[in-house]
């Protein structure tokens, strides 16, 4: 072993954060070969044209008109696409000043720029734009961008205004006590969110575009004063050195930013609660929001964050933790009972009691199929009908998945072609499923499950044992963004707050395995009222 992992093991060994190598955080320079704004109007209006193809694109307008200054008419126009800004905007705070400066008591300044900038464009945000480059970034994200002769620059005018949904409720992470709204498709929305309930100056909103064609805007939120400094380079550093055309949803993302991808287990966070994204802000870590998706991605994560529901928060620890049994249970079922019933049952029958070792084979007397076919017939037919209830529409959504199960079910039992007892592992190993708050790491769980249903049927026992000692090397070697997988379980340490839930009082500290700047969360003695 050389030094460097010598070193690297030794910070590890003491539970401080490891961040992977990224040749020192160093952010992708950017190309500044860009064409730069002409001084003549009607080269500006030439390339403008030509790079928009204005000639077919019917939602692209241009709008030719002149400006007075100094004494003389300056030729100008504006161009925006049509659906993305405000129309009232643009005639009453840019058209209007600009045509019929009435109001400005000195109509001949010295300073053109200026005079243009400070004096005819009463709108909030104005930002002056050098190259073309940066001219159709503004264009197509939905501000209105202005061009007066003579000047090489031009006026990037925030005028934007998409058509939105509404804040709603969330439709997949339903909780019944606690905050009830939801993440929508604009990212503004979203980290209006994020700041209503953060409610302090240093959550910081980094934008990233990603996407060479496209240029996503992604929002990377942080709270400076807790966050550490590591993890926030690292997840900048693989943002802005992603090279693809386009970015479309948080889903695409996730993969590009995931560390291993062959192992399927999700490696970040996706949530639509804008609560539980402040939850690990507030923790120290780091949200990814992607403009146009309703959902977040939070950086790192470990095995129990999918185990983890919004709903814990807001309920006693007593109830909070009895439900967090309920889920790891759940997750053991989902992953291992098909497995197990099936060694059990053809390797292992001596360790069953003899009167229920009679009931399972006399129940299999009339089935002409292995009992593996059985069972993946069974398992196969169960994921079906709960894929056809998700994509038909919702109102008869349940029903299908209801109504499929029972005649299914009831039909393969009076026809032989399997066993009652394997309808009642599947049904237990199904519903078990549904309790796992995350839909990823279901997701993984369910496919992982053919893989111990085939080492049980093959080795019994012994498959099952050492599928499950690789299985759980794999999770303890894996990383997200430096944090080892399966913190806090594993490494332990005493100031980490552990699969369970403390009191509220009892939670003084933060997560080391995060490192965080703040360490202390709360005083020592939060209830002071008591004492």
């Amino acid at each position: 072993m050389n030094i460097k992992n010598f070193i690297n093991n030794l910070f590890e060994q003491n539970y401080n954060f490891s961040i992977v190598n990224n040749k020192d955080n160093k952010i992708k320079p950017t190309n500044n070969n860009h064409t730069s704004i002409y001084p003549e109007i009607n080269r500006n209006l030439e390339f403008i044209q030509s790079k928009y193809n204005t000639l077919i694109n019917s939602d692209i307008v241009i709008r030719e008109f002149e400006t007075l200054a100094q004494n003389q008419l300056y030729k100008s126009f504006i161009i925006y696409i049509d659906g993305l800004v405000n129309s009232i905007s643009i005639n009453d705070f840019v058209l209007e000043p600009l045509m019929f400066p009435k109001r400005v008591q000195n109509p001949n300044p010295a300073n053109l720029l200026n005079y243009i900038n400070n004096r005819l464009l009463p709108q909030n945000s104005v930002n002056k734009v050098e190259d073309f480059e940066a001219v159709c970034s503004g264009i197509n994200m939905g501000n209105c961008l202005l061009f007066i002769d003579t000047l090489n620059i031009a006026f990037d005018i925030d005028v934007k205004k998409y058509n939105s949904r509404g804040v709603d409720k969330p439709e997949n992470e339903v909780i019944i006590k606690g905050p009830q709204e939801s993440f929508i498709e604009n990212i503004r929305t979203n980290t209006s969110l994020l700041r209503k309930i953060v409610n302090n100056e240093n959550l910081v909103i980094e934008n990233i575009p990603v996407g060479n064609i496209s240029k996503t805007k992604c929002g990377v939120c942080y709270m400076k004063n807790i966050a550490n400094s590591d993890l926030v380079g690292e997840v900048k550093f693989r943002l802005s050195n992603l090279s693809i055309d386009s970015l479309l949803s948080t889903g695409q993302l996730e993969q590009l930013l995931e560390e291993e991808e062959t192992f399927g287990v999700p490696q970040l966070i996706s949530t639509e609660r804008p609560d539980k994204c402040c939850k690990y802000l507030f923790q120290g870590r780091v949200i990814i929001l992607v403009n146009g998706n309703p959902y977040a991605l939070i950086a790192p994560a470990t095995i129990e964050d999918f185990l983890f529901s919004p709903e814990d928060t807001n309920l006693k620890p007593m109830f909070a933790n009895f439900l967090r049994s309920i889920r790891l249970v759940a997750a053991i079922i989902t992953l291992l009972l098909p497995g197990l019933y099936i060694a059990v049952t053809c390797f292992h029958q001596e360790i069953l009691p003899t009167e229920l070792l009679f009931s399972i084979l006399s129940a299999r007397e009339n089935v002409p199929f292995p009992m593996i076919f059985e069972l993946l017939l069974m398992e196969f037919s169960f994921e079906l009908i709960r894929e056809a209830g998700l994509r038909v529409p919702s109102p008869i959504g349940s029903t299908i998945g209801i109504v499929g199960a029972l005649i299914l079910g009831d039909a393969a039992v009076n026809a032989g072609i399997v066993s009652p007892i394997l309808i009642i592992v599947v049904a237990i190993t199904g519903i078990a499923s549904f309790a796992i708050p995350d839909f990823s790491f279901g997701f993984h769980l369910r496919v992982f499950r053919f893989i111990f249903i085939a080492l049980g049927f093959t080795a019994g026992f012994l498959g099952i044992g050492m599928g499950l000692f690789i299985y759980l090397t794999l999770l303890c070697s894996l990383k997200s963004f430096g944090v080892p997988y399966t913190s806090p379980i594993t490494p332990s340490s005493s100031d980490n707050n552990g699969y369970f839930i403390p009191p509220v009082w009892k939670q003084e500290f933060r997560d080391s395995f995060l490192s965080p700047k703040r360490k202390k969360s709360q005083a020592k003695i939060s209830m002071k009222w008591k004492y």
